[in-house]
């Protein structure tokens, strides 16, 4: 074995461990989350809950009596306009760790933890690269490792920008285990070159965005997910029902249906641009390639699925009869043809983008 290769397959097994040790350090990050909904006080959540009754009446939020020693302090919370059909407004919860000390702490440790995470892995990732030097996205156990990457990211850098999402903290590290775990048992694949049709400058343009896509469409399906059972929370509440207490417990901390609402459609809407450079640059390099810009690959088809699918969920978010839960379904069904696209076309159908494997 020459130095080269030796030096090669050293940076193949430094990627392993990185992988592998960021799998255990998001492993602390998930206890750290759970550890910060759990111990965060139900004393502003409580008060919440009570702002939330006094909205579902069809008036603003009451001010409410919260004591500060023995000094009575007037409250206030902050009313945002629900999004869905009706006419009460509703105010943000407290977050996850429900405006407490303690609570807060542990939240303050799952993101730093998280960070390092974060770093650990894009590591592992750039490691990958150097030791096939070439873009480290070839193959569904590259891009998996990538996309889980991508996505710890986007979160971060909105926490940067002084964004309320930590509530995603919590979903987003459970998926990266996930991803993780299917990436290092099952798609796992051994550093190799690429096939000569790969070789090409628009991998790294083409498949970048596309994972640069999936991630954030990811984070949008989340706020999604959470809008639909939040706006099913203050449904419960308008209509005089009494939630049970874990649900009480989760839904009095998150943001209002309507702040839900509006970042998974800024989110989605911001990054669907994005998706169709994605679609176009498939395109070209399919024509420098192949000799044909368009041929009905299965990768093709389910891609321009996608596509048509967001393109729908805009349209309707944007007109007035189909705000709401009708609009969340169709992104949902958007975000699911993306994840067939990736997860079912690769494994279960044969076309062109086959060469890539697992």
């Amino acid at each position: 074995m020459n130095l080269a290769a030796a030096t090669n397959e050293s940076l193949a097994h430094t990627s392993n461990v990185l992988i592998y040790s960021s799998m255990a350090v998001y492993t602390l990050a998930f206890f750290a989350h759970i550890a910060e909904w759990v111990l965060g006080s139900r004393s502003k959540v409580g008060r919440t809950a009570a702002a939330l009754s006094g909205a579902a009446g069809g008036s603003a939020a009451a001010p409410v009596v919260v004591q500060a020693g023995s000094t009575a302090v007037l409250e206030r919370p902050k009313v945002v306009t629900r999004a869905a059909a009706g006419t009460r407004d509703v105010p943000d919860g407290p977050g996850a760790a429900g405006g407490t000390f303690k609570g807060d702490l542990w939240g303050r440790i799952a993101v730093s933890l998280t960070v390092v995470a974060f770093v650990v892995e894009a590591g592992g990732v750039i490691t990958r690269a150097l030791s096939v030097q070439r873009a480290p996205w070839a193959n569904m156990y590259e891009f998996s490792i990538t996309f889980s990457t991508v996505a710890v990211g986007s979160y971060l850098v909105l926490l940067a920008l002084k964004k309320n999402v930590r509530w995603i903290g919590l979903p987003l590290v459970t998926t990266v285990l996930l991803d993780l775990g299917i990436a290092v048992t099952t798609l796992y694949t051994d550093s190799d070159q690429l096939v000569p049709a790969l070789h090409s400058y628009w991998l790294w343009i083409h498949v970048s965005t596309a994972i640069i896509c999936g991630a954030v469409f990811y984070l949008g399906a989340v706020g999604t997910v959470l809008y639909l059972f939040r706006d099913s929370y203050e449904n419960k509440l308008a209509s005089g029902g009494t939630p049970g207490k874990f649900a009480a417990s989760v839904m009095e901390r998150l943001p209002s249906a309507s702040s839900l609402d509006k970042f998974a459609y800024r989110i989605n809407a911001a990054v669907f641009p994005l998706w169709t450079f994605t679609i176009i640059a498939g395109a070209i390099w399919a024509g420098d390639a192949w000799g044909r810009y368009w041929g009905w690959d299965p990768k093709e088809v389910w891609s321009f699925i996608t596509w048509v699918a967001y393109a729908a969920y805009l349209h309707a978010r944007a007109t007035a009869g189909w705000k709401g839960r009708k609009a969340a379904y169709l992104a949902l069904v958007a975000f699911a043809c993306w994840l067939f696209n990736y997860y079912g076309v690769n494994i279960f159908v044969t076309g062109l983008h086959s060469y890539a494997g697992v």
